[in-house]
């Protein structure tokens, strides 16, 4: 089941509730008691990591290939610094 986050518009409390998705949205505020509850538009709560199913099933062994390839040449040879400066301030 969802959590839906809810604000009332009278007094400003804010709240959590676990609903199904089929319930009736909450209308009444329990700190002022107002129908001032509405729904707020929140972020989703999960993230996509490791290697699961979009890594072995769609994603192809060139591309993976490919994209680690510049990662390890960038991260193995520093910026050079300009001659200009002798390496002693901040311009890099």
């Amino acid at each position: 089941m969802p959590i839906y986050s809810y604000k009332c518009d009278s007094c400003g409390h804010t709240m959590d509730a676990l609903q199904r998705l089929s319930d009736a949205p909450l209308t009444d505020c329990p700190a002022c008691g107002a129908a001032a509850l509405h729904k707020q538009l929140t972020a989703a709560g999960f993230q996509l990591k490791g290697s699961g199913w979009y890594a072995t099933d769609f994603k192809g062994a060139s591309s993976t290939a490919a994209a680690s390839a510049p990662a390890k040449d960038a991260a193995a040879a520093p910026a050079a610094a300009p001659a200009c400066c002798g390496a002693s301030c901040a311009c890099h």
